[in-house]
């Protein structure tokens, strides 16, 4: 980048806030992936004008924009691919206001999400999007990659609870999106479209979220079931039944012992599955339905159920599931990691499919997640170095993405596209559908100046 170019950044954010030292730039250089393009400069403003002068340089210079928050994204999505600036946001971390009387807050896209939510919970407020990430990974992350979590089932996903946004175009022109009220239908729905956008659109500098009562009370049990097609049917079974539990999560065996490793606190490891579902509400009828969901699971065959006593016994149950993930790099030394979800009467063609995949293939496939919306992450453990492991591997994420189209599903749920699903995208969008999002892209970005190369081919 031109020394011309690098000063005019400083003095949009102070030196002190604009590096192109080779140590920072490798920091920034990789995500979740850890896949790693290495940026030109990096740069950290605070404010929505700060973003806008960058995005007009950027647009008079011709220099690619990276919009980055915690880099927890496990498509690529944040990944310096073309060089440019990576535009990090974790400064722009302020919770602006919290509104109990119409059940909104408004925030700035570096706010940890966990850390909102015990902020809104304080007040007796609830947000309910959870990803697995939460304790790291940024409201605005969130936002543009339109995250779910485990509690999707019952409460829905990002896109669900964003209201409005305030947005830097990539020319420097900002605009607001979206209202505050219940309802609002004036012109095109800005905010959904921004949504999920991966950062190819706008850099979201404000967001107003809509915020619900806090539940009274959760209850929490496990189900282990001997074979994996039991714990599969069950969770059809839940479904049917007419109780919407706020989680309903799977693992299989591969999944449980990989926590047990990590935590070593009595998970049943010669188990085919397991689930853990949790009710809230007003306190009785959580119970109630933790009770009914117990007999449920026991007619599906589960060999015991147990309901969590405490809160700490509670605790300790979604720690094993969020250890899953760092846990599984005692198997291998590289993931592939892919978040595929069907229908949920589906989800048990897709888990036998994919336990047939990993008795015919001999590769270490782990899976697990929400299946109470369809979601099965399953998870590729392997040395890429190792040549004929890395080819198998990559027959069978794109046979799995076929299968999962087959029973109507999506190649992604959370993760979105990215650089990693960059290449299976037309097995599930037609040519037409693909061109009328190149157009949108043009529409905003006419330079293809922000986080190019990113959803679509070519681009």
């Amino acid at each position: 980048m031109k020394k011309s170019i690098f000063k005019k950044l400083r003095s949009i954010v102070g030196r002190k806030y604009c590096t192109d030292s080779e140590t920072d730039l490798i920091c920034y250089s990789y995500d979740a992936t850890n896949l790693r393009y290495m940026p030109e400069v990096v740069v950290f403003p605070e404010r929505m004008e700060e973003v806008a002068a960058i995005m007009r340089l950027a647009t008079e210079e011709r220099f690619p924009v990276i919009p980055r928050g915690a880099g927890t994204g496990m498509t690529g999505g944040a990944l310096a691919i073309k060089g440019g600036v990576v535009l990090v946001l974790t400064r722009m971390n302020r919770i602006l206001r919290t509104d109990a009387d119409n059940m909104v807050a408004e925030v700035e896209p570096g706010v940890i999400t966990g850390n909102f939510q015990k902020v809104v919970e304080a007040k007796g407020l609830f947000y309910p999007p959870d990803p697995s990430s939460a304790a790291y990974s940024t409201i605005g992350g969130n936002v543009a990659e339109c995250a779910g979590g485990a509690r999707a089932v019952k409460y829905g996903v990002t896109k669900d609870y964003v209201l409005g946004l305030s947005v830097v175009l990539p020319t420097g022109d900002c605009i607001h999106t979206g209202v505050e009220t219940t309802k609002g239908v004036v012109g095109y729905d800005m905010t959904r479209l921004m949504v999920g956008s991966e950062g190819t659109l706008g850099v979201i500098t404000k967001i107003v979220l809509r915020l619900l009562p806090l539940p009274e009370t959760v209850c929490t049990m496990t189900a282990v079931f001997d074979h994996i097609e039991d714990a599969a049917r069950a969770v059809s079974g839940i479904i049917r039944s007419g109780i919407i539990p706020r989680t309903l999560e799977y693992m299989d065996q591969s999944a449980i012992r990989c926590a047990e490793s990590y935590l070593n606190i009595g998970l049943p490891v010669d188990a085919g599955a397991m689930l853990l579902i949790e009710t809230d509400g007003p306190k009785e009828m959580a119970e109630m339905e933790i009770s009914k969901l117990c007999a449920l699971c026991l007619s599906y065959r589960a060999r015991s159920v147990h309901k969590a006593k405490t809160p700490k016994e509670a605790l300790d149950l979604w720690k094993a599931r969020k250890a899953i993930s760092p846990a599984l790099f005692k198997l291998n030394p590289d993931k592939i990691n892919e978040d595929i979800v069907v229908p949920r009467s589906k989800v048990p063609d897709l888990v036998k499919k994919i336990d047939d995949l990993r008795n015919k293939t001999g590769l270490t496939i782990v899976s697990f997640g929400h299946a109470g919306d369809g979601n099965i992450h399953f998870n590729i453990m392997l040395d890429k170095s190792k040549t004929s492991e890395l080819k198998k591997a990559n027959v069978a994420v794109e046979t799995l993405f076929k299968y999962t189209v087959e029973l109507g599903g999506t190649i992604s749920g959370e993760h979105g596209v990215g650089i990693t699903k960059l290449p299976f995208i037309r097995l599930e969008m037609s040519e037409a559908e693909i061109d009328l999002m190149r157009r949108i892209k043009k529409a905003f970005d006419p330079n293809n100046i922000l986080n190019p190369g990113k959803i679509f081919l070519h681009a």
